[in-house]
């Protein structure tokens, strides 16, 4: 087993296609050639939220800050779990983001949303 270089890519091995992205401090240009002044809001108090996303969604933030944890929905169905003993199943993933940041997150992922400063946001549904 060649070991990972990078450390920072271990949420990719558990969520191969479920991956949150986020863009810090998108340029101007960049939200208004996406229209964000035109998508609908959303808005919720600090507190823990379990969401399912059925479609992937875009979203900037204009206030708040969150971490998300996403569920491991491989790990009951895995059989590989099983002899991947270095791998640390108590570890904790989580992708935090915040105020003026523009957050992709996949079709069909489920998660739990920590939100400890109330959230402001736009948002929009990809339609493909």
């Amino acid at each position: 087993m060649a070991a990972a270089a990078e450390t920072t890519s271990n949420s990719a091995d558990s969520f191969p296609n479920l991956r949150i992205i986020v863009e810090s401090n998108p340029s101007d240009s960049r939200l208004s050639e996406l229209g964000i002044n035109s998508w609908p809001k959303w808005g919720c108090p600090p507190g823990k939220y379990t969401l399912k996303f059925d479609a992937a969604e875009t979203c900037y933030l204009v206030k708040g800050k969150v971490k998300v944890y996403p569920k491991k929905a491989a790990a009951s169905s895995s059989s590989s779990s099983s002899h991947h003993h270095h791998h640390h199943q108590d570890v904790v993933e989580f992708v935090e983001f915040g105020a003026g940041d523009l957050v992709t997150i996949p079709k069909g992922l489920s998660c739990t949303w920590d939100v400890s400063v109330a959230v402001d946001k736009h948002y929009k549904f990809d339609s493909s």
